[in-house]
């Protein structure tokens, strides 16, 4: 089940790829998490090309072992981001909020593995035909941009409607998450608020101890008239987000008040008036450990699980 074809496919031990979150998920994070035999994820964002490839870089000389890049499509700079990661060679793209059936052609060329985000099963329909090599089914638990469906829900029928390899995201942050992905289809899982709270990630630590108190109800979901819907904490901007919403106001006038916010929160610190990305998973993170702990945490109570699903001790 760990080593299964997912793992073959990217090359890792395990089948757990981290999140690729924009000012979070740095080399230091990424590297962390595939020296500790999972597949770490540069979040590209809205990075210019060449703060990108010095990330490559980075990573590069802090492990030699498979990495990847998620690029936002909407980037202002991403046909130029995507000539970095052809010209670097990175082993795997993570894409997401749109299709990256144009650039296919060039990451398979290099022997890059294309794997987008998709919220829905048509997309995921769609992007199987343009030849992708796996899909991450993400549900509406998860931190940042959401869709409108449960994780409970989408991965299953992702996983009936594709042949290739599903991996589950959205709401789940320890060995019972990935043990119910495994049962719902899925191959692998992609986390990325668990890895927040950890050494090696950059995050400020305002930012990090929000996590640590976030409970279950602790996130809403901002932007929907916007027509890009985002999970974040609740705080002072998210009121004034919430209340300029109501009163009518404009997708731009809404894109305005949240430009630069998720920079502030996760590089300033300012967890009052930034945008607090962070899935409803938060409530079961109650503690900063290095990624080697995470993982092998995760990974070493999997038989655990087994063992309660067969009736054993609860404990």
């Amino acid at each position: 089940m760990l080593n299964n074809e997912l793992c073959q496919l990217l090359g890792i031990d395990y089948p757990i790829l981290q999140g690729g979150m924009a000012w979070v998920a740095t080399a230091e994070l990424a590297a962390a998490v595939s020296n500790a035999g999972s597949l770490g994820v540069i979040g590209a964002g809205h990075m210019p090309p060449a703060v990108l490839r010095e990330e490559i870089h980075k990573t590069k000389r802090l492990t030699n072992k498979p990495f990847g890049v998620n690029i936002m499509l909407m980037s202002p700079f991403v046909k130029e981001v995507m000539q970095v990661v052809v010209e670097e060679r990175v082993p795997v793209v993570t894409t997401g909020a749109g299709n990256p059936g144009e650039y296919i052609p060039a990451l398979k060329e290099i022997g890059s593995k294309v794997i987008p985000v998709v919220a829905s099963v048509a997309l995921a329909k769609r992007l199987e035909r343009v030849g992708v090599d796996a899909v991450i089914a993400e549900g509406m638990e998860s931190g940042g941009h959401v869709g409108e469906v449960t994780t409970m829900s989408l991965v299953p029928q992702v996983v009936d409607a594709l042949s290739i390899p599903v991996i589950a995201a959205g709401g789940i942050g320890d060995a019972r998450g990935m043990v119910a992905a495994f049962a719902l289809g899925a191959k692998g899982v992609q986390i990325g608020t668990r890895f927040v709270a950890s050494v090696e990630c950059i995050a400020h630590p305002n930012y990090k101890e929000t996590v640590l108190r976030a409970k279950e109800r602790s996130t809403v979901i901002t932007g929907l008239s916007t027509g890009h819907p985002v999970r974040v904490i609740a705080n002072k901007l998210t009121r004034e987000f919430a209340e300029l919403e109501r009163s009518g106001a404009s997708p731009e006038e809404l894109d305005r008040l949240g430009a630069g916010k998720l920079k502030i929160a996760a590089r300033d610190g300012d967890v009052e008036y930034g945008s607090v990305m962070i899935g409803q998973v938060a409530g079961l993170v109650d503690s900063i450990k290095p990624v080697k702990e995470i993982v092998e945490e995760i990974v070493n109570d999997i038989p655990k699980v087994f063992e309660r699903l067969r009736g054993g001790n609860k404990a």
